[in-house]
């Protein structure tokens, strides 16, 4: 059964338009993620669906329930805020149990639901303390605990982990993982700018941009089959790389002249209409290898950043283009300034034209701006 069902749903302030157009199916025990880039509505979204923002078009159901007009409280939904919104004068204890003295439940339940979220986020020790006296990962758990016990349809997360530094995201992202997999029907969305988080916790990630849906899928069809050119550089770091290019074949394979000299062979079936093309080359730079003999690309490198494991080549841009970038396994600080060639799995090259990709053209694509509010 579906859980939640956004159809046509928009949001304008006056004549700003927000969002327009989004349709997405939630099923129960999903993990999505909301990314964009800043000011592309992902939060704004968020706030639609918990009651906070009002829905200017369209429909939001749950559970087979519209429920535009119902008030937050009454919609079975709890969000968890990246600035925790904690009550600095209670304990831990009290904190969670707020929401559910509100709702007059007994204190023998309030207890046991409070015990319950608190021994599955390890807070059993830290029931009786004020939140000053917690670290930020703490604090979050505390804002996630909060959540819990009042046992909700869907959980919304806005950023939660957002505050907190490099090594405790790491620790929290873990635990929160952990947490999805303690609770399998749980339903959850998740808006956060990091794709480390988005990839590692994600079922399906929502990538939003130009005021809609880019494109809707688990994480590893986002990264290996994007649909448009603004979801191939948005997912993977670095982004991929376009080069531009003609096709100059077709057949079982197509062959490019990239406008830099190299050629690029994809596995991607073409027609006779495809001749002649204009059209960008997407590889990624995980993807590129050194060549001995034909290339996609060639270059001299400018910059080298050796992270040990693997070493990213820039290289100098050519004709105001952005610079290509090379990652290659292994350390290679002597390559700085020297020409290298580079090539790639034909498998692994991407063919867009008009910013779609060719792959995908026997889909209904909408077509994205990429200009945001």
């Amino acid at each position: 059964m579906t859980e939640l069902v956004l159809k046509d749903v928009g949001k304008a302030y006056g004549d700003v338009e927000v969002l327009r157009d989004v349709n997405l199916d939630i099923e129960t025990g999903e993990l999505i993620v909301f990314v964009g880039p800043s000011g592309c509505g992902k939060s704004t979204l968020l706030r639609m669906i918990a009651g906070l923002e009002k829905i200017t078009s369209g429909t939001l159901d749950i559970d087979g329930v519209l429920v535009n007009d119902v008030p937050p409280s009454e919609r079975g939904i709890a969000m968890v805020f990246q600035s925790y919104a904690l009550y600095p004068h209670m304990t831990v204890r009290d904190n969670m149990a707020f929401a559910l003295k509100i709702a007059k439940m007994s204190q023998a339940e309030i207890e046991e639901r409070v015990e319950k979220a608190a021994q599955t986020l390890q807070l059993h020790n830290l029931l009786d303390r004020l939140p000053k006296e917690l670290s930020g990962g703490q604090r979050q758990r505390v804002a996630i605990g909060r959540s819990i016990v009042r046992d909700p349809k869907v959980y919304l997360f806005d950023e939660p982990l957002s505050n907190l530094d490099a090594a405790l995201r790491v620790a929290t992202r873990i635990e929160i993982a952990q947490l999805k997999e303690a609770m399998p029907e749980s339903t959850m969305i998740y808006v956060t700018h990091d794709q480390v988080e988005a990839m590692t916790l994600a079922s399906r990630i929502v990538v939003l941009a130009g005021g809609g849906i880019a494109q809707v899928g688990s994480p590893l069809e986002l990264y290996e089959r994007p649909e448009n050119e603004f979801v191939a550089q948005f997912i993977g770091s670095p982004a991929m790389n376009l080069l531009p290019g003609k096709i100059t074949a077709t057949g079982d394979q197509t062959t490019i002249a990239l406008n830099g000299g190299g050629q690029a062979v994809s596995n991607i079936p073409t027609t006779a209409d495809d001749m002649g093309k204009e059209v960008n080359i997407g590889v990624r730079p995980e993807d590129f290898v050194a060549a001995e003999a034909g290339h996609i690309f060639e270059g001299k490198v400018s910059i080298v950043e050796a992270l040990g494991e693997v070493t990213l080549l820039y290289f100098e841009p050519v004709d105001g283009a952005d610079p290509v970038i090379g990652k290659l396994g292994g350390i290679h600080k002597e390559l700085r300034g020297q020409k290298v060639a580079l090539t790639a799995d034909p498998s692994k090259v991407h063919i867009f034209h008009d910013t779609q990709s060719l792959l995908y053209r026997d889909r209904p694509i909408k077509r994205i701006a990429t200009n945001t509010h």
